[in-house]
C-alpha cells in the first residue's frame, strides 16, 4: 500500500476509475469520443493521467451484468499496473459470490506480481438481485458463498497441507490484501474477523465513526489487533462552484444506479473544491484513513485534480494548526 505516514494528518487520496473509460479523455479534451477510445492505450493514458494528478490509489468497479456500459476490474487493473509506477491498485469492489473463487485467485496473484506487490483485492456481495439471477448465482446465499469463497482464495495461495498435490498455483505470490466493501453488520464483521481493510460506501462521517469503534471491538473479540485492519471508506463527490452542482451531482448518481436522486441526498459531498475536500476531511476526523473517491460526473480527473490540491491545502492547514496549539479553521 502506499504509505499513509503518521496520524490522521497523511491521509490517502483514492480515485476509482470511470465505470468505463471510453471516451473521458476525449471529453476533458473538449472533443467528442469515439469507439476508438475503448482501448488499452487510451485506459493507460487516464491511469497514467491519475497517477500525475496525485492520486494514491486506483480502483476499478464490478458488475458483470448492469444497466450501463462497464469495463471489467481485473482486466482494466492489468492496463493500469503497466502504466503507473506508484499507486495502488485495488477492486472496489470485486463480487466474489458471482465467481469461481480459484480463478479470482490466479487472477489476483498476477496482478500482486505483475505491479510489484501494489494489488488489493476489495470484495464484496453486490445488492443486486437481478444481476445474480443472470449469472445463475443464489442471491440469498451470497454471505455464505463469499466466507466460503475467501477461504478457497486463501488455500489457493497458501496450498492446503493436508491434501498434499503436485497440482498447486504457481509462481508463488506476496500476500495479496483483503478488503471488504458493505456498511451492512455482516460486511463489517467479515472485515474485522477475516479482512485487511474496510471500504464501506453510503455511511456519513457520524455513522461511520461508531461503526469504526464497532469494528475495532469485534477484532479484538477475535483476537486480532484491530490497528491490523485498515480504515478506509468511499465517497461520492462532486465538484463545481455552481448552483446547481449538487443537483448535477445527485442525478448523475440516480442514472448510474437507477433510483431516485434523493436517495444520494445525505451521501453526496459536492460544492467548491475547498468544500469538498472538508466534507472528506470529516471522514478522516471520524478515523478513515484511506479515502477513496467516485466522482459524480465527467470527466473524473477534473473532478480530482482540483480536489486533490484542496485535500492538500487542507491537510497543511491542519498540520500547522497542530504545530501551534491552534484548531483548524
Amino acid at each position: 500500500m502506499t504509505p499513509v505516514g503518521s496520524g490522521a494528518l497523511r491521509p490517502s487520496l483514492g480515485l476509482i476509475l470511470p465505470a468505463t473509460t471510453q471516451g473521458e479523455l476525449a471529453f476533458e479534451a473538449g472533443s467528442t469520443p469515439s469507439n476508438t477510445d475503448a482501448s488499452a492505450a487510451h485506459l493507460g493514458e487516464l491511469c497514467r493521467q491519475a497517477e500525475a494528478a496525485g492520486a494514491d490509489s486506483l480502483w476499478a468497479t464490478d458488475h458483470l451484468f448492469w444497466p450501463h456500459p462497464i469495463d471489467e476490474p481485473m482486466t482494466t487493473l492489468a492496463v493500469a499496473t503497466v502504466t503507473t509506477s506508484r499507486v495502488t491498485l485495488g477492486t472496489c469492489v470485486l463480487q466474489l459470490p458471482l465467481r469461481q473463487p480459484a480463478a479470482v485467485a490466479k487472477q489476483a496473484a498476477a496482478l500482486q506480481l505483475l505491479s510489484g506487490g501494489r494489488f488489493v483485492l476489495g470484495l464484496g456481495v453486490g445488492s443486486h438481485l437481478e444481476e445474480y439471477e443472470r449469472a445463475g448465482v443464489d442471491f440469498h446465499r451470497r454471505g455464505r458463498l463469499m466466507d466460503d469463497g475467501v477461504a478457497r482464495l486463501r488455500a489457493a495461495w497458501s496450498g492446503d497441507p493436508a491434501r498434499p498435490s503436485e497440482y498447486g498455483q504457481e509462481p508463488a505470490t506476496p500476500r495479496v490484501p483483503l478488503w471488504f466493501g458493505g456498511s451492512s453488520p455482516a460486511a463489517r464483521r467479515r472485515a474485522a474477523v477475516v479482512g485487511d481493510g474496510w471500504v464501506p460506501l453510503f455511511m456519513t462521517p457520524d455513522e461511520y465513526e461508531p461503526a469504526l469503534a464497532v469494528l475495532r471491538d469485534e477484532a479484538a473479540d477475535a483476537g486480532r489487533d484491530p490497528r491490523n485492519v485498515e480504515p478506509g471508506v468511499v465517497v461520492f463527490v462532486c465538484v463545481g462552484d455552481g448552483a446547481d452542482t449538487t443537483a448535477r451531482g445527485m442525478a448523475w448518481l440516480s442514472d448510474l444506479y437507477r433510483v431516485p436522486p434523493k436517495a444520494f441526498t445525505r451521501h453526496l459531498v459536492s460544492g467548491s473544491p475547498a468544500e469538498c475536500a472538508a466534507g472528506l476531511w470529516r471522514y478522516v476526523e471520524a478515523g478513515a484513513r484511506h479515502v477513496i473517491v467516485m466522482v459524480a460526473g465527467a470527466p473524473s480527473l477534473g473532478h480530482f485534480r482540483s480536489l486533490r490540491v484542496a485535500f492538500d491545502a487542507q491537510a497543511e492547514r491542519r498540520r500547522g494548526a497542530v504545530l501551534t496549539g491552534v484548531g483548524p479553521a
